[in-house]
């Protein structure tokens, strides 16, 4: 999850400033300083976008995945019915059958991860506090203006540009650059002797430009642009950008400035920026504040600006706007693609009944993570214990197989009259599993080979659009077609493993109806006094460790039918097994189905 953040945001980032770079460049005379400035907002917005929480966020149920890799093989259980009676049931239904998956160790990469990038924001957290200690330093050096004609002048120009907080003006020795700094208590602060060497304009211009960013809001801006750069360090395109900003910012103030002085001030303003420049080399950088000098290649593109400069039109100002707008358009075009992304695809958000009652069912499931899910169809009612485990995706394992059963069904790979498919002789795990299978045996023995056989022979592209027909979970094949269901790729919750039995029972997927019986008839566990019990189970072995475990079904009594899906989750010991005896203790307790 914290990988495909990263992930996320470098990506919806570089898109994004690509997107700005573009636009400033095709459009750099429909737009007008202020403008230019105002897009990099827009990325601000984007960088926000991937630490929304997805439920926060629309299409959060899109499909798209970043997944891990798994070797081939594959985990199973089963339910063994071959001999249960009309009136009864076998005593060892239940084969809880398991091989091994071989996988790469997710948790340890992400742990890598995290801590590079943790590692990496921590040394440009310290870089921050610098800064901050520097600013601090500085704010101590200040002493007030003595200088009432300076003083005067400071008010008028707070006064033009509507201007009413107190803002305090200081003189520092500590500084070589006029700086505006502070959220709380704002300062403008002035060099030492700068009476000495600047004219009663230059200081008025000065003054102005400084000034117009606390009216942009620069301040702010500058703390935020810092807490991305920290968040984002690994992205140098982010970095560019703000430097880009930076300049847009310092241009627009400079446009600013000339707005509010009449034509003939044009070249007095570019001469102060030059003169001043001249007097004072450029100096150290302190990123938490709006400091009038810069880099040689700035000042030249400014004072470029400034001889050019002209009032912007009521025209450039729509123009303006509406290119604003047609980007920050674009920039929400990607919400979608972060919800999805931020998920991992990994968390079902489109889940709203009309009816759900929470229950508490934890002693149940004791130590194991997990949730039930039941649904009551007579009352149209969801019955839930742990909302959150509920919705949560996992690898479906073996009770996937009940859909790979039916498309195979439906794509005449098998039909309900002839569907043996010989055993090739390949020795397997299991001695069940060492014979020709049927529909009826393959699934209550959860034979591998029988299912990843029909997956061949229909094609991965029958397969995901199958699923994407049937809205399985979060619909991804791409693990491939012996192992995308095996603690690979493929993954659903509890309550779509309920909504998907419910489409199944009623057919809601139009496929043919003996089709479905054939399915229905290989899945029953039991039937007496006139109640049925369907099921199957899943156990997903990794790494010889049982860490996933299903039991997924449906239970007909003679005036309701109830859908429920139970999971479990432990680092060592999460079976279909154990999944199937907390689901019959349950069922029990709700006098809803007794063995």
């Amino acid at each position: 999850m914290f990988v495909t953040t990263l992930i996320t945001g470098f990506i919806i980032s570089s898109i994004t400033i690509g997107f700005i770079f573009l636009i400033k460049k095709v459009f750099q005379k429909q737009l007008s300083a202020k403008w230019q400035y105002n897009l990099w907002y827009l990325l601000l917005f984007a960088l926000v976008i991937p630490f929304v929480p997805a439920h926060f966020l629309p299409a959060g149920n899109l499909f798209h995945t970043f997944t891990g890799s798994s070797s081939m093989g594959g985990s199973s259980a089963s339910i063994d019915n071959e001999a249960a009676g009309a009136e009864g049931t076998n005593a060892n239904w239940m084969q809880d059958f398991s091989v091994t998956v071989t996988q790469t160790n997710t948790e340890l990469l992400n742990g890598i991860t995290a801590g590079l990038w943790i590692t990496g924001a921590l040394v440009f957290m310290g870089l921050s506090i610098r800064a901050w200690l520097n600013l601090r330093s500085i704010k101590k050096s200040i002493s007030h203006v003595e200088s009432k004609d300076i003083l005067n002048l400071f008010q008028m120009s707070k006064l033009q540009l509507n201007i009413s907080k107190n803002i305090v003006l200081g003189v520092s020795d500590k500084i070589r650059s006029p700086l505006t700094f502070g959220l709380r208590k704002t300062f403008v602060v002035l060099p030492a002797n700068f009476e000495e060497w600047l004219s009663r304009d230059d200081i008025k211009h000065i003054l102005l430009h400084e000034l117009n960013h606390y009216k942009y809001k620069d301040i702010p801006t500058n703390y935020l642009m810092v807490f991305f750069q920290i968040i984002y360090w690994f992205n140098p395109l982010v970095w560019m950008a703000f430097k880009e900003m930076r300049l847009d910012r310092e241009i627009a103030c400079d446009h600013a400035v000339l707005t509010a002085l009449d034509g003939q001030s044009y070249k007095k303003y570019g001469n102060t920026i030059i003169h001043f420049i001249d007097k004072s080399p450029s100096p150290p950088y302190n990123k938490l504040a709006n400091q009038l000098n810069g880099s040689k290649k700035q000042i030249k593109k400014r004072i470029i600006e400034i001889a050019s400069f002209q009032a912007d039109s009521k025209l450039l100002h729509a123009k303006s706007i509406g290119i604003f707008l047609l980007a920050g358009l674009f920039v929400a075009t990607q919400i979608p693609l972060a919800s999805a992304m931020a998920n991992d695809n990994n968390r079902y958000t489109s889940f709203r009944p009309d009816q759900t009652y929470e229950e508490d069912l934890s002693a149940y499931f004791q130590n194991y993570d997990g949730s039930f899910v039941l649904y009551d169809m007579q009352r149209d009612a969801y019955h839930i214990y742990n909302e959150d485990q509920s919705t949560l995706r996992v690898s479906p394992d073996s009770t996937y197989k009940i859909y790979s059963a039916l498309f195979g069904l439906e794509e005449n790979v098998i039909t309900p009259v002839q569907n043996t498919i010989e055993w090739d002789g390949t020795e397997q795990p299991y001695d069940q599993w060492n014979e020709d299978q049927n529909l009826g045996t393959a699934l209550n023995r959860s034979v591998n080979w029988y299912f990843q056989q029909i997956d061949q022979e229909m094609g991965l592209d029958s397969i995901q659009s199958y699923l994407n027909q049937i809205h399985y979970g979060n619909r991804d094949a791409s693990g491939g077609l012996e192992q995308f269901w095996l603690e690979s790729s493929l993954k659903i919750s509890p309550v779509e493993q309920v909504e998907l039995l419910q489409a199944f029972y009623h057919n809601s997927f139009d496929f043919q109806e003996d089709h479905i019986e054939a399915v229905k008839n290989a899945l029953q566990i039991n039937r007496q006094d006139g109640t049925a019990l369907y099921g199957k189970t899943g156990t997903g072995n990794v790494n010889g460790k049982d860490i996933n475990g299903w039991f997924i079904g449906f239970v007909e009594t003679e005036t309701n039918t109830y859908f429920f899906a139970t999971n479990i989750q432990d680092e060592d010991n999460a079976s279909g097994s154990i999944a199937t005896e907390i689901t019959l203790a349950i069922l029990k307790d709700k006098q809803i189905y007794e063995e």
